[in-house]
């Protein structure tokens, strides 16, 4: 009998919804499929943005860091779509109930013209869910989808309509022609590209400035900005956060949580 009432504390403990948080729009949990439970351990902190690898194999879209990791139950529909989907029905038409879009980061690691087109077919279903763009209208929804990783960029931008965005890279924002932000909604690049501080003491005052010159053009373009590669720490989150970094990276989803949270705070 003992066994059975402990048995049943601990389903109810997994299977019932954590308390609400207040969204945090710059939190990005990178790598965001490597956690005990995707998507809802992120969720559960108040995250608005969520990374997903995938593979393409065999006519499935499978999520993971490595070719080798791959499992055939975790589809994208099954770590990411579905329960998104359902977030957003029990919650009124928002992920975060009465929150602001989620960003659903799609790393494309097999040959991007023929892993866009298996997954233009598989968000097909959820369209009504998804942020529509055309290349003038951004029409934001519940869940803003962008493409990273191996981009089909100009087969995208040839789309009359289409419902993905591409995530930019530095580069980007002084190129001619500057692409439009309704293709290109966010910039990312690798930190160690652009700087050398690695998160340990203050921040060098000239990559201050050169951080905070780059959000600026990115703000000024009307795109999101965020850094992979970064030290994940105090130190590095703060000076991002200061410098108006829209998608902090993160594996540590609990602590940056703690930090955003103490930081609005104050």
């Amino acid at each position: 009998m003992l066994r059975s009432a402990l048995l049943l504390v601990a389903a109810l403990w997994v299977t019932s919804p954590a308390p609400a948080q207040t969204p945090l729009v710059q939190a990005h949990s990178h790598n965001d499929y490597e956690h005990a439970r995707p998507l809802h351990d992120a969720l559960d902190q108040g995250f608005c943005s969520i990374e997903a690898d995938i593979y393409l194999i065999d006519g499935q879209l499978l999520v993971a860091h490595d070719r080798e990791q791959v499992k055939r139950e975790r589809t994208l529909q099954a770590l990411y779509l579905d329960p998104l989907r359902e977030r957003v029905r029990v919650h009124g038409g928002r992920v975060h109930r009465d929150g602001p879009p989620v960003t659903l980061l799609i790393d494309l690691k097999t040959e991007a013209e023929t892993t866009y087109a298996a997954l233009r077919e598989v968000l097909k279903p959820y369209r009504d869910l998804l942020t529509r763009f055309t290349a003038t209208t951004t029409d934001t929804r519940a869940i803003t989808v962008i493409l990273s990783g191996n981009r089909p960029t100009k087969t995208v931008e040839a789309e009359i309509e289409r419902w993905v965005g591409i995530d930019g890279r530095v580069p980007d924002l002084t190129a001619q022609p500057v692409p439009s932000p309704h293709l290109m909604p966010l910039v990312s690049d690798a930190w160690r590209t652009q700087f050398t501080w690695n998160g340990q003491g203050a921040i060098p005052e000239a990559e201050g400035r050169k951080l905070a010159e780059l959000v600026r053009a990115a703000h000024e373009q009307g795109r999101r900005i965020r850094f992979w590669g970064a030290a994940d720490r105090e130190e590095m989150w703060r000076a991002q956060h200061a410098a108006g970094v829209d998608m902090i990276n993160t594996d540590r989803l609990a602590e940056l949580a703690a930090y955003l949270r103490a930081s609005a705070a104050k």
